[in-house]
């Protein structure tokens, strides 16, 4: 029996890791759909595109999906689609296509978490537990019926690249366990409880901004979860901007927004300590704290 055709949609290391189980699987794979990396974004994935190459599979990068790439898909005639975080929206008429389906894969426990940059938010909210699922794709993105789903813990160092590792494992033992009975049209599907549903939306540089108001595990949450290689948290002191790419949570009382130690270097929130660590100027340098203790002496206060 011939293997049905199928066309893969997929970007980050997730994607990578999916496309090379399918790889492996030894998939009819017809063609790749990817993106051009972005210049201003720190790249620390391996790559879709490259991968394709080497196991010569037909590899687009188009900047979006239009209607002549939808007739070209069409043509093609996919028999199976799957997604593994292409960062695109994929028309409807092309979901709706294949025989058996389209399947998405998710870096969440759906149906909790659905949107964007869902590992992000779970990092930023200082959740202790996240997976991912693979799920059947539908008109309405991520409430499609769960085809497999498996969780696994956050640990309180982890930073979001630590957590978007863990996920990109777990999301190629989904696709190695589950691709038989999807190529087979046999696969079981369960339903998303849409009452226990949470939603997200996307992140923005803009939203690293720290508020010393919040307590110092908050604060601590938020620069873990868009650290390097993500666009990080930052404060102001006067009208200089300054990056915050590592710090800890610590016991302890002080103004909120002030410096009150250079050694440690520290600065009061609403509930603790907190204990910076790696910090950047804009434009200038990343360096450790005891940089900073010129710049940064006690009684410094940061814009709240």
């Amino acid at each position: 029996m011939n293997r049905p055709r199928i066309i893969v949609f997929a970007y980050s290391e997730p994607g990578y890791v999916c496309l090379n189980e399918l790889i492996k699987a030894k998939a009819n794979i017809v063609a790749v759909y990817t993106h051009q990396d972005d210049p201003d974004e720190e790249i620390w994935f391996h790559s879709v595109y490259d991968l394709a190459k080497q196991n010569n599979i037909p590899v687009f990068r188009p900047k979006k999906i239009d209607e002549e790439t939808a007739q070209y898909i069409k043509q093609l005639k996919p028999e199976l689609i799957f997604s593994f975080y292409y960062r695109r929206l994929i028309p409807n008429e092309i979901i709706l296509m294949p025989r058996l389906g389209s399947y998405n894969l998710h870096g969440a426990l759906l149906p909790k978490y659905r949107g964007q940059t869902c590992i992000n938010w779970a990092v930023v909210n200082g959740e202790k537990c996240t997976g991912a699922t693979l799920h059947l794709m539908t008109e309405k993105a991520d409430e499609g019926d769960i085809v497999d789903q498996r969780g696994f813990e956050i640990a309180f160092t982890d930073t979001s690249i630590d957590v978007f590792k863990k996920v990109s494992v777990i999301a190629g033992q989904i696709v190695h366990d589950n691709l038989n009975s999807i190529e087979a049209g046999t696969v079981k599907l369960t339903p998303q409880d849409n009452s226990k549903a949470t939603k997200f939306p996307r992140r923005r540089p803009k939203d690293g901004f720290l508020d010393f108001n919040k307590d110092a595990i908050s604060l601590y949450n938020l620069i873990r979860g868009v650290t390097h290689p993500f666009p990080g948290a930052f404060a102001f002191v006067g009208d200089r901007k300054l990056f915050i790419w590592w710090a800890k949570p610590l016991d302890g009382k002080g103004d909120i927004g002030e410096i009150v130690s250079v050694k440690p270097l520290c600065v009061g929130t609403g509930n603790g300590l907190l204990q910076l660590e790696k910090l950047q100027w804009e434009n200038g340098q990343e360096l450790t704290a005891s940089h900073f203790v010129e710049d940064l002496p006690v009684g410094t206060k940061f814009n709240i």
